[in-house]
């Protein structure tokens, strides 16, 4: 039986999909969800506005200002279509214990997960781990990216293979180490675009897809991390994306209208 955590910072999102069937996996065992309240320090709301400011001068305003807007794509709208629960009710519904921390590297998190006794912890709607909270379990941590690694670090999923010309993109369960995207891969899988009107509904409907494929590959790896786990390939080289420019957006949608042409005739 391997005991299993969920780290997550979301209300509804992947964890709210994955705490169910991972619940029901046979040899897996949930011990706890531990839910980040997101609270910062005064040290981290400056460094927040320092980065977003300095991300804002790369992209530009409207980049950023489109980057606000694209953000229901992956929330509102995904949840919809999935008709995802939140948290709170996943963990009722199949009576598994919610734990609720300041947020993800706070010393609260630490004794939390160290009290948990868990095999392994799944961090599955998060931004940076660091290592005095991944350490603990004795296989680690493991993280979903919802696009193909090492090819696409940080890149939010779908776009930017439509960027590219691409009609596939794809998920990577990984190792969680240092860095952002970096860890050894454990599991990987392509899974062909959904095309619709619209890029907006392209990316939902096809994230959607993603979002439970990948729900099912985690169960499996899961239930197998034992050999899995020490088996996963190194990453090496890669590319690290961020939110489009306006210009790289522009291109985005005249590549999605491309291929939606060519799909069609």
């Amino acid at each position: 039986m391997v005991r299993t955590f969920i780290l997550t910072s979301c209300e509804r999102g992947i964890a709210s999909l994955a705490l169910p069937e991972l619940a029901a996996t046979p040899g897996v065992e949930v011990v706890a969800v531990v839910r980040s309240r997101g609270e910062l320090t005064p040290r981290q709301r400056r460094r927040r506005r320092i980065k977003t400011l300095r991300k804002t001068l790369a992209i530009g305003p409207l980049g950023a200002i489109n980057g606000i807007r694209m953000r229901r794509w992956y929330g509102a709208d995904l949840d919809r279509l999935l008709r995802l629960p939140t948290i709170e009710e996943a963990c009722a519904e199949r009576g598994v214990p919610l734990v609720s921390v300041p947020s993800v590297g706070h010393p609260e998190t630490v004794a939390a997960v160290s009290s948990l006794g868990a095999d392994l912890g799944l961090s599955l709607g998060n931004g940076y781990i660091g290592p005095k909270v991944f350490m603990i379990p004795r296989l680690g941590m493991l993280n979903i990216h919802h696009e193909i690694l090492p090819r696409f670090r940080g890149a939010q999923s779908v776009i930017w293979q439509i960027y590219h010309g691409s009609r596939e993109t794809g998920f990577t369960i990984h190792r969680i180490d240092q860095g952002i995207d970096t860890g050894a891969v454990v599991y990987q899988e392509t899974v062909p675009i959904t095309f619709a009107p619209t890029l907006g509904e392209t990316v939902t409907r096809t994230l959607a897809d993603v979002f439970v494929r990948s729900v099912r590959a985690l169960c499996r790896v899961v239930a197998e991390a034992e050999t899995v786990i020490p088996a996963a390939r190194v990453q090496s080289g890669g590319e690290h994306y961020t939110t489009p420019t306006f210009r790289q957006f522009l291109r985005m949608k005249r590549e999605h209208a491309r291929l939606c042409r060519d799909l069609a005739g």
